[in-house]
């Protein structure tokens, strides 16, 4: 077994890298820069010539706690004491290796495509190798991973990947989110004149990427900021996710109500996305406020070509006001189109009983439309009871038939402008952050709660929630640092 944390700075040597300099050396300030495995790979030499070079490497990496994993030539790992073996598709079959060895003993497999890597899992590797994801001097003729197969292929196993092939610290961002647990670096760290400088400036932003979290919100603007895009990305940021926005239309309203739509044409729509995901790949999507069907169905478009993750589509109709904000035709798209490629559909009441037809009157009522929607769009979805008279319960239920209640709690305050787009995007942020889809709405609605008891008062008519103080840590650290400023 593996722990995916070592193949973070998975760190390759080569000896035309190294051009004739003290491989231990080398090795030792990789690992102090902060390599967390290291392979030592040299080709066309003896099993017993490959076994003497491993053997002085072993006490190095045994100081740091670090593995060595030696080349091709499981024979030659075993006989130096190495941790273990990595072989490429031409090499011996990891079910021969295993079959010789021990469970103590790291097998990791290169591999091309899914099916290589579950052949691999199937036969005993602890890890894959996926390359070359960019052109690479130590692997000039080799065909490359593009970002779309490298998601595919660490999805398909439950072993760790690591991605190899001309990796830089430029040229890192390239794979974020595609799944892998660690970078395979050859000449960036071996081929640099410093290699403790080298692995550390790869080990830390490695780092930087992994913890950054980022989510897509596509819905309408709110010139007041309290709810549509505003609301969104202030509920984004306060759950530390970098924030992202897709413009769907410009509406001019304030507390009291809307006055005007303007709708963002719908090939305009599909730039910005096309524009987002092409660069930073959302680990999360929210989608809310599409008045226009045409932009409906290009959004849907682009977020299948797109395999975009943890879609939270919030079905919004009316606004609080009670303004409408969707045409008929296009609320008929986002349920034919969005519904069925998100992983949780986030209707009211009202709503509910506008896509069921059926009239809700308590929990019974919630339940069966619940149902209906789940099955007939095949998606997860939570119904909020905040239109209840007595209760503020909520109930999740899922597409495989299994529904959980969430209790809630009224709480007295008439300022609920964008409750709703706080909560879908605040489900968003916490499924970006990787909790469960259940934890995600309760810290969601945690969250909520927290807004909605903050006391903040504004406008005419039904007011704000104060997205700052509903992250109570995040105020609590911003107020930190003011006073200490």
């Amino acid at each position: 077994m593996i722990d995916p944390d070592e193949l973070k700075v998975y760190a390759i040597t080569d000896r035309e890298c190294l051009k004739g300099k003290d491989i231990k050396l080398h090795v030792e300030l990789a690992i102090q820069g902060g390599a967390t495995m290291i392979q030592l790979r040299e080709k066309n030499i003896s099993t017993e010539k490959l076994a003497e070079i491993a053997s002085e490497l072993v006490p190095v990496c045994r100081k740091h706690g670090v593995k060595l994993i030696v080349n091709d030539d499981w024979r030659a790992a075993r006989l130096s004491g190495a941790d273990g073996v990595h072989v490429g598709s031409e090499d011996a079959s990891v079910a021969e290796i295993r079959a010789n060895t021990d469970t103590s003993f790291i097998i990791g497999a290169t591999a091309k495509t899914a099916e290589q890597a579950k052949k691999a899992e199937r036969q005993g590797a602890d890890y894959i190798g996926v390359g070359a994801v960019f052109p690479s001097p130590t692997k000039k003729n080799a065909v490359r991973i593009t970002p779309d197969d490298l998601r595919e292929i660490c999805g398909s196993v439950k072993i760790p990947a690591v991605a190899i092939g001309g990796i830089t610290k430029n040229n890192l961002w390239e794979l974020r989110g595609c799944g892998n647990k660690g970078i395979a670096a050859v000449s960036a760290i071996f081929g640099a004149d410093d290699p403790y400088t080298a692995a550390k400036e790869l080990a830390v932003m490695w780092d930087k990427i992994c913890n950054t979290r980022t989510a897509l919100t596509i819905a309408g603007s709110d010139c007041s900021g309290g709810a549509g895009i505003q609301a969104d990305i202030k509920t984004m940021q306060a759950h530390g996710i970098y924030a992202m926005s897709v413009i769907t239309a410009l509406t001019a309203q304030n507390t009291t109500g809307i006055c005007a739509i303007h709708d963002v044409p719908p090939d305009f729509a599909a730039q910005q996305i096309d524009m987002i995901f092409s660069d930073i790949r959302p680990d999360a999507v929210k989608i809310g406020m599409i008045s226009n069907a045409e932009t409906a169905e290009i959004i849907a478009d682009r977020l299948k070509y797109w395999k975009a993750d943890n879609i939270v589509v919030d079905p919004v109709a009316m606004a609080t006001s009670g303004a409408e904000l969707s045409s008929k035709q296009a609320y008929e798209k986002v349920k034919e189109l969005l519904f069925p490629i998100a992983r949780l559909v986030t209707p009211n009441i009202p709503e509910a009983e506008l896509i069921t037809g059926i009239k809700i009157g308590g929990f019974a009522g919630m339940l069966e439309s619940a149902k209906i929607i789940a099955e007939k769009y095949g998606c997860n979805v939570l119904v909020k009871g905040g239109h209840l008279e007595n209760s503020a319960d909520d109930l999740l239920y899922q597409k495989d038939g299994k529904y959980l209640w969430s209790e809630g709690k009224k709480i007295d305050d008439p300022n609920t402008h964008g409750t709703g787009c706080t909560l879908s995007s605040a489900i968003a942020s916490n499924l970006a952050l990787g909790h469960p889809l259940n934890v995600s709405i309760r810290k969601a609605k945690q969250f909520i709660n927290d807004c909605l008891g903050s006391g903040l008062n504004l406008g005419k008519g039904k007011g704000m929630l104060d997205h700052i103080s509903g992250n109570k840590k995040y105020f609590e650290n911003i107020i930190g640092k003011r006073a200490v400023l």
